[in-house]
């Protein structure tokens, strides 16, 4: 095997492992309650009398209440139980919902049609503000923003969810706080209040909904703890699984001041160390993200200093997606743990504590950060740093993603689809490196036409192979030729393909985003154009065409840039080296790139046709020039 040989399975090497390798990684006030005129107060106060009385019947017997609050952006389901957040649902995007920035993704339809038990908003019947009746909520229509407790198709539970692991509960090594039953005090529009007695303490919890200076997704929490409050923290509860090109990527991080200067942190547990307790550092806010959407929790008062993150078995706290084909087992439990972060609790004045709760949208965090920031006192929130390019060498794909995004969003503007944007993305990245190409396309078209003198030399040489790569290489050396030139154009995508990847992973408008309806219906995951139950190996239950048409236009462009002798005898070792791998490479990026987003494959699809065009052309032109210096 000759250098050349050599050098393009390193080439290729290279590329796909390293390919392979980058994607299995890439002065604060508190707010006063909303105000009431006496008028109100008096208009309601016989409504919240009734739901306190029905509630006290039934929280006598055993049974969990559940509390609704609503706007045009959140459905907060509250519980008796530890007076705390059981489900916080999230409207999807529809022509009555046109304000959510949550779409309806695949899990949702099919959970809907197949498991409607499962797709019951709020899961079980609760109470309205202003009503002292029971909604029994509707079926769809929401994204579960937290884990919840999983049902038969009866409506029996199959799964419980134990209280410790609602949103804004307060947990301690002591189990039974974390499902102390509360009272309702209040239960207004915008507001509910909480309160429950130990021994040793007071507990009162207002939420609120303000409608002054509030941002999409946000809500206030106010604690305040009579007595003890010694090893008491507050949950974020544990986020809804989502899947990202592929796979399972929760992110938990923490912003802290260094040296004058925000900084964010990630917070990274194993399976060796699930549980991390930190009491030395003050986190401005605190994030738990299934990598699309996910909670902030912001103190604006003084807390106790700290934070807490633990890593919870899956079967502890399923995932919504174990009901998909139940049967076969698609999405075990054990393959996606829960995670959930905790901020510190003290006793005295009351601890108000402002969450986000909606999608980790770079726009919407933005404009809250710019609706939230105060210069007078010098805050600032960075929600827009809860976000993260994840992956080995982030330094690396950060960058080049960011910079894929701005691009974008500009073609966004103009198409509005994103689908449309990533073509013309792609269109403008290969003309950013048409001279570069050209190049290499030429390197490569005057190797194939030394061909035939590279075959007469190994001939020759057959008895002294080194003999004979030393002069292929002379022989390069002499007509001007860099052998490395063939590698160029795979190399030259790989940061640019890296970056489209984790951009998939992190951009929330493309979760959800259709380019063709019925068929690629998000662009963040696969396309599906059909499906069956029973899964196959490394195939699952659903068939992919995109992968396939990416397979078939790299073997076309592989059998263009190499014209090659039709008779096998005539190929030389290098040219039998160079085809056997063009092979191999249409089929390993098919297998490896079936279970990646269908952004990312429309992408390297739009690239290998325009490199084809770009090929042709310049071959063409080539041809054109070199009958008109033998005129």
């Amino acid at each position: 095997m000759d250098k050349r040989s050599l050098l393009f399975i390193a080439c290729v090497s290279l590329a796909f492992f390293g390919i392979q390798a980058w994607f299995e990684w890439g002065n604060k006030d508190s707010k006063p309650a909303p105000q009431q005129t006496s008028q109100q107060v008096a208009t309601e106060a016989p409504v919240v009398q009734q739901t306190q009385r029905l509630a006290a019947k039934n929280t006598a017997k055993g049974e969990e209440q559940l509390y609704v609050l609503e706007n045009e952006y959140q459905q907060l389901v509250f519980s008796s139980r530890g007076g705390s957040l059981a489900e916080i649902n999230l409207p999807l995007k529809t022509g009555k919902t046109s304000k959510s920035l949550v779409k309806e993704i695949g899990f949702d339809r099919l959970i809907v049609k197949d498991d409607p038990a499962n797709a019951h908003f709020p899961s079980q019947p609760a109470y309205q503000a202003g009503s002292s009746n029971i909604s029994e909520g509707t079926i769809g229509g929401y994204y579960p923003l937290l884990r919840r407790s999983i049902y038969q198709a009866d409506g029996t539970v199959r799964h419980l969810l134990d209280p410790q692991y609602y949103a804004m509960n307060i947990v301690s090594d002591d189990s039974e706080i974390s499902s102390l039953e509360y009272r309702v005090t209040r239960f207004e529009k915008n507001l509910i209040q909480f309160e429950a007695s130990q021994a040793q303490r007071r507990i009162i919890k207002t939420f609120t909904i303000p409608e002054e200076r509030n941002g999409p997704y946000c809500f206030e929490a106010s604690i305040q703890i009579e007595g003890d409050a010694r090893g008491l923290w507050l949950s974020s509860g544990v986020p809804e699984a989502e899947m990202l090109s592929g796979s399972f990527s929760p992110m938990l991080r923490y912003q802290i001041m260094r040296n004058n200067t925000a900084d964010v942190e990630t917070i990274d547990l194993s399976d060796k160390n699930p549980v991390m307790i930190v009491t030395s550092v003050s986190p401005h806010w605190i994030s738990n993200s299934n990598g699309f959407l996910g909670l902030i929790m912001d103190p604006l008062t003084d807390i106790a200093s700290g934070y807490r993150a633990a890593k919870i078995p899956g079967a502890t706290v399923p995932t919504r997606m174990t009901v998909i084909d139940a049967a076969y087992q698609p999405y075990p439990a054990d393959k996606f743990p829960g995670y959930s972060t905790y901020l510190p609790l003290k006793s005295g004045a009351a601890q108000t504590f402002r969450v986000f709760a909606g999608p980790f949208d770079d726009t919407l965090l933005k404009e809250l950060d710019e609706l939230y920031d105060d210069p007078l006192k010098g805050y600032n929130p960075d929600y827009a740093d809860a976000q993260s390019i994840q992956g080995w060498f982030s330094f690396i794909s950060q960058p080049f993603s960011k910079f894929l995004y701005l691009l974008l969003k500009l073609f966004y503007t103009i198409s509005g689809s994103w689908g449309f944007s990533i073509i013309l993305l792609t269109i403008a990245l290969r003309l950013m490196m048409y001279p570069l190409n050209n190049w290499s396309i030429k390197s490569t078209v005057r190797m194939q036409e030394m061909a035939p003198k590279v075959k007469a030399i190994q001939d020759r040489f057959k008895k002294d192979p080194k003999k004979g790569q030393l002069e292929v290489m002379n022989l390069y050396r002499q007509e001007g030729i860099n052998p490395f030139g063939g590698c160029f154009p795979m190399l030259l995508q790989m940061p640019f393909l890296i970056g489209m990847f984790y951009l998939l992973k992190s951009t929330f408008p493309l979760r959800g985003a259709s380019f063709i309806p019925g068929w690629i219906d998000n662009l963040a995951a696969p396309d599906v154009l059909f499906s069956w139950g029973y899964p196959i190996f490394m195939i699952g239950n659903e068939f992919h065409l995109l992968p396939i048409i990416l397979g078939a236009t790299m073997f076309l462009q592989q059998k263009m840039t190499s014209k090659m002798p039709k008779d096998e005898k005539d190929l030389s070792d290098s040219q039998k080296q160079q085809k056997m791998m063009g092979n191999i490479m249409s089929i390993v990026f098919t297998v490896m790139f079936y279970g990646f987003p269908s952004g990312l494959n429309i992408y390297f699809i739009s690239s290998t046709l325009l490199g084809i065009l770009q090929q042709w052309y310049l071959t063409k032109k080539m041809k054109e020039e070199a009958l008109t210096v033998k005129k």
